[in-house]
């Protein structure tokens, strides 16, 4: 058994009941290829639940200063998270998400970069329309219906693959394509609230 699924089994003992996650589409995720999960962020539990939900290893970018905490930095690479500086554009990050799809892998992604304090729908950044134009990778929306409170119910939804290959043909541009991305998130958040 790798850490990643050893973790998973923890992580899913300790908060499957506790918020009573309620898992809907995850067929919707590929098997296999590389898939671009687009998720909207409400929780600094959102990472672990999407980790849990997803039948495949997601790997997640994660904010550069989390991987100065001493515990945090030895697990998180561990559990295929890698840092990104925020506000500005991190070349290293870009590079090694786009690695990540070329290998056929799962990333997972949080298009608003920042969690919602609302718990509404934010703005989505360039960034999921860059990975989405960028590669081959199939989309996939994801809504996290909360709020999280323990005992009641949690729905994370998976919506059909957002099909990109018109959108990459047109050459639109990353702010276009994350347009589209979030478009699809806040059907999923409606038609399922």
């Amino acid at each position: 058994m790798t850490f990643y699924s050893f973790a998973k089994f923890i992580v899913s003992v300790v908060l499957k009941p506790l918020y009573r996650i309620k898992v809907v589409g995850s067929e919707n995720i590929p098997k296999e290829g590389s898939v671009l999960i687009c998720s909207n962020h409400i929780d600094n539990l959102d990472p672990p639940v999407v980790g849990i939900t997803s039948p495949r290893t997601v790997h997640f970018m994660a904010k550069e200063e989390i991987f100065h905490v001493p515990i945090l930095k030895t697990i998180l690479p561990k559990l295929h998270a890698f840092p990104v500086k925020r506000g500005m554009s991190d070349r290293e990050a870009l590079r090694k998400a786009l690695k990540v799809l070329k290998e056929g892998n799962v990333l997972g992604l949080f298009p608003e970069g920042t969690r919602s304090k609302t718990g509404e729908l934010g703005k989505g950044l360039a960034g999921a329309g860059f990975f989405a134009l960028r590669s081959e990778a199939t989309v996939i929306p994801c809504a996290i219906i909360g709020p999280y409170k323990k005992f009641q119910p949690l729905k994370v939804v998976y919506g059909k693959p957002i099909d990109f290959t018109q959108h990459r043909l047109e050459k639109i541009s990353a702010e276009e394509a994350t347009l589209v991305v979030m478009d699809s998130i806040k059907e999923l958040i409606e038609k399922n609230r």
